[in-house]
């Protein structure tokens, strides 16, 4: 039996294009191997959002090919859309595919391996040799045709298991001037809500108690649909028409958090209450350069209006530090915005230039030790508010969904507004637990049943 390892890389949508992949895969008859050294294929889903993501593809692919060198490599993502001829070259490769044609991969990974004449796993090291040799074909084209989404659910780490990750919405109409997705992921189109409700409910009989709806630009659900659909319209479905527990959702952008979506969330026990909603930066001016459009007024008024009517709820945001022409000004304005508004965790990037975006023409780059040291500052920042956050909810009761593994004599869990608790005693995976919060851990809160 022939067997095949995905490797995934980047964000919850490059995770769901894999399981969509591997679920072909194992519809076709092939088998899951449990590790990139023993499979005969290997799929490295790649990202390409910051220069140091290209550069672990690179590393990863290479060093696959090294340990493994019976395995044929077929690389697959965004940088593979972005730069296949870069990617082809590499050690192993025998197909570059682009997310224009990843619905094509397990075609013609099943085409590709069956006219060999022995199984990989039989080959001996000069046919194996001659394997690595020839060159990668390139399968990629306009990912601004791209229709159809590949719909998978998928299930992160080890810690993720019990909690699937539903992608209903792909591809970015928006142009923010140092994001490279738009170019690689294409225009923004949804899945139908009668297949959004088809997956939950197969998810939902197979015992998951929670589900994530992911996407590009969550927001946007439904636009691209004849007829359109709205985001908030499928939410009220899915809580109407399936016996979901809890569902979580994505980072969604600032002009999409309503006050309609709030009130849902406030009414609602189902819907998890946690809002991450992407900040970039705290300055008008560099929001302006950004292409982002909202500024920060606007941006407070929707994240103080989640804190007025949810006050337990877990608010994040992601923030970009270095952005081409940041001053100082505007650093410390991202800074007293941050300490002002009530997060409980951030997501901290550094700059970093992509090849097609605005920004890669903007003077007045920012140095890279001057990026690192404004780095480090938001970051201590933000683990200060999160500490903060986790402090205030000591001694408090919540309602928590146990996860999956298990060390130490602890069990790990998950609040509905994104806290990790740590139980004592090892206990059911993917089970509900009222629990009150007795201290701080390392990652989260400490938590007794009650």
């Amino acid at each position: 039996m022939a067997t095949f390892f995905i490797e995934n890389f980047g964000c919850r949508a490059t995770q769901a294009d894999g399981a969509a992949v591997e679920r072909e895969l194992l519809e076709r008859g092939w088998e899951r191997s449990g590790s990139a050294a023993e499979a005969n294929v290997i799929v490295v889903n790649t990202c390409t959002v910051t220069a140091e993501a290209d550069r672990q593809a690179r590393q990863a692919i290479r060093k696959m090919a090294k340990e493994n060198t019976l395995c044929r490599i077929y690389v697959t993502g965004c940088y593979a859309q972005r730069a296949p001829e870069e990617l082809a070259r590499l050690p192993g490769v025998v197909w570059v595919i682009g997310n224009s044609h990843k619905r094509e991969i397990p075609r013609v990974v099943s085409e590709d391996y069956a006219p060999l004449d022995i199984p990989l796993d039989r080959l001996d090291r000069s046919r194996a040799l001659s394997l690595e040799q020839g060159p990668a074909k390139i399968l990629t084209g306009n990912i601004f045709e791209s229709g159809e989404l590949l719909a998978a659910p998928v299930f992160g780490g080890e810690l993720e298991r019990t909690r699937p990750t539903l992608k209903i919405q792909d591809g970015c109409n928006l142009r923010c001037a140092y994001c490279v997705i738009p170019f690689v992921r294409g225009k923004s189109r949804s899945l139908p809500p009668d297949i959004v409700l088809a997956e939950i409910c197969k998810l939902v009989a197979g015992g998951s108690e929670e589900i994530v709806l992911s996407g590009i630009n969550l927001g946007a659900y439904g636009q691209d649909l004849q007829p359109r659909a709205e985001l908030i319209a499928l939410l009220r479905r899915i809580l109407a028409e399936t016996e979901l527990p809890r569902l979580r959702l994505s980072s969604i952008e600032p002009l999409d958090v309503t006050p309609e979506l709030v009130e849902l969330a406030v009414k609602e026990p189902r819907i998890a209450r946690h809002f991450h909603v992407p900040l970039q930066s705290g300055s008008d001016r560099i929001l302006r350069q950004m292409h982002r459009w909202y500024r920060m007024a606007d941006y407070a008024r929707r994240i103080e209006l989640i804190r007025q009517q949810i006050p337990d709820a877990g608010i994040g945001a992601d923030v970009i530090a270095g952005f081409p022409g940041e001053t100082e000004e505007d650093h410390r304005a991202t800074v007293g915005w941050i300490e002002r508004l009530p997060f409980t965790y951030l997501h901290v990037f550094s700059y970093s230039p992509r090849p097609g975006t605005a920004a890669l023409a903007l003077p007045d780059k920012v140095p890279a030790a001057q990026i690192k040291q404004r780095n480090a500052e938001l970051r201590a920042l933000a683990a200060e508010k999160a500490a903060r956050f986790r402090a205030s909810q000591v001694g408090r009761e919540m309602t928590v969904l146990t996860l999956r593994r298990q060390e130490q004599g602890t069990t790990p869990a998950i609040s509905d507004n994104y806290l990790r608790i740590s139980i004592q005693g090892n206990l059911p995976t993917n089970q509900w637990l009222r629990v009150r919060a007795t201290g701080l851990s390392r990652e989260g809160i400490s938590g007794q049943p009650v």
